[in-house]
Protein backbone atom coordinates (compact mmCIF):
# COMPACT_ATOMS: atom_id res chain seq x y z
CA UNK A 1 0.00 0.00 0.00
CA UNK A 2 1.38 3.12 -0.96
CA UNK A 3 2.64 6.31 1.76
CA UNK A 4 0.11 8.71 2.82
CA UNK A 5 0.50 12.11 1.54
CA UNK A 6 0.98 14.36 4.31
CA UNK A 7 -0.78 17.73 3.75
CA UNK A 8 0.88 20.33 5.73
CA UNK A 9 -1.06 22.80 7.71
CA UNK A 10 -0.32 25.22 10.29
CA UNK A 11 -2.17 25.79 13.76
CA UNK A 12 -4.26 28.18 13.50
CA UNK A 13 -8.42 28.32 13.38
CA UNK A 14 -9.22 29.07 9.88
CA UNK A 15 -7.23 28.21 6.81
CA UNK A 16 -7.40 27.40 3.19
CA UNK A 17 -4.81 25.39 1.50
CA UNK A 18 -4.44 24.15 -2.28
CA UNK A 19 -2.62 21.33 -2.64
CA UNK A 20 -2.05 18.36 -5.39
CA UNK A 21 -3.07 14.74 -4.47
CA UNK A 22 -3.62 11.99 -7.44
CA UNK A 23 -2.89 14.98 -10.33
CA UNK A 24 -5.61 17.33 -9.09
CA UNK A 25 -5.68 20.63 -7.72
CA UNK A 26 -7.54 20.67 -4.27
CA UNK A 27 -8.67 23.37 -1.92
CA UNK A 28 -9.21 22.82 1.63
CA UNK A 29 -10.78 24.68 4.19
CA UNK A 30 -10.32 24.31 7.05
CA UNK A 31 -12.29 25.99 10.29
CA UNK A 32 -12.10 25.51 14.17
CA UNK A 33 -15.88 25.75 15.55
CA UNK A 34 -17.09 25.35 19.30
CA UNK A 35 -18.38 22.07 18.42
CA UNK A 36 -15.09 20.18 16.87
CA UNK A 37 -12.96 20.77 13.61
CA UNK A 38 -14.41 20.68 10.10
CA UNK A 39 -12.94 20.63 6.83
CA UNK A 40 -15.09 21.82 3.51
CA UNK A 41 -13.02 19.78 -0.12
CA UNK A 42 -13.61 21.49 -3.21
CA UNK A 43 -11.83 20.28 -6.50
CA UNK A 44 -11.48 23.30 -9.38
CA UNK A 45 -13.13 25.71 -7.23
CA UNK A 46 -16.64 22.79 -7.19
CA UNK A 47 -17.26 21.64 -3.60
CA UNK A 48 -17.11 18.23 -3.15
CA UNK A 49 -17.80 18.09 0.63
CA UNK A 50 -18.80 20.81 2.64
CA UNK A 51 -18.84 21.51 6.88
CA UNK A 52 -17.16 17.48 7.17
CA UNK A 53 -16.20 17.19 10.80
CA UNK A 54 -12.77 15.98 11.76
CA UNK A 55 -12.29 13.15 14.00
CA UNK A 56 -8.89 11.00 14.69
CA UNK A 57 -8.44 8.43 12.37
CA UNK A 58 -11.70 8.48 10.13
CA UNK A 59 -11.83 8.98 6.66
CA UNK A 60 -13.79 12.31 5.33
CA UNK A 61 -14.85 10.91 1.75
CA UNK A 62 -15.22 8.07 2.49
CA UNK A 63 -17.62 7.08 -1.03
CA UNK A 64 -16.10 7.10 -4.27
CA UNK A 65 -19.25 8.59 -5.56
CA UNK A 66 -17.68 11.94 -4.82
CA UNK A 67 -15.33 11.67 -7.33
CA UNK A 68 -11.94 11.20 -5.73
CA UNK A 69 -9.39 8.86 -6.31
CA UNK A 70 -8.32 8.47 -2.98
CA UNK A 71 -9.21 9.53 0.76
CA UNK A 72 -7.90 12.00 3.63
CA UNK A 73 -7.90 11.03 7.09
CA UNK A 74 -6.40 13.38 10.22
CA UNK A 75 -4.13 11.64 12.78
CA UNK A 76 -3.37 12.22 16.59
CA UNK A 77 0.67 11.20 16.80
CA UNK A 78 0.00 11.60 20.34
CA UNK A 79 -3.01 9.60 21.24
CA UNK A 80 -6.70 9.14 19.24
CA UNK A 81 -7.85 12.41 20.27
CA UNK A 82 -9.92 14.44 17.97
CA UNK A 83 -8.29 17.27 15.89
CA UNK A 84 -8.07 20.44 17.19
CA UNK A 85 -6.63 23.97 15.48
CA UNK A 86 -4.05 24.15 17.98
CA UNK A 87 -2.48 21.26 17.57
CA UNK A 88 -2.46 21.22 13.06
CA UNK A 89 1.04 20.65 11.95
CA UNK A 90 2.49 19.29 14.94
CA UNK A 91 0.47 16.77 17.38
CA UNK A 92 -2.40 16.08 14.21
CA UNK A 93 -1.43 15.88 10.90
CA UNK A 94 -3.75 15.55 7.68
CA UNK A 95 -2.95 12.42 5.18
CA UNK A 96 -4.18 12.11 1.99
CA UNK A 97 -4.24 8.20 0.64
CA UNK A 98 -4.59 7.38 -3.28
CA UNK A 99 -7.12 4.52 -3.77
CA UNK A 100 -8.51 4.82 -0.23
CA UNK A 101 -12.61 5.13 -0.31
CA UNK A 102 -14.12 3.13 1.26
CA UNK A 103 -17.42 2.74 3.39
Amino acid sequence: MATPQVIPLSAIAAQSVNVVVSQQVMRLDIRQRATGLFIDISCRDTPVLCGVICRDRTWIVRDGYFGLPGDFAFLDLEGTSDPSCDGLGGRYVLTYREGQNVA
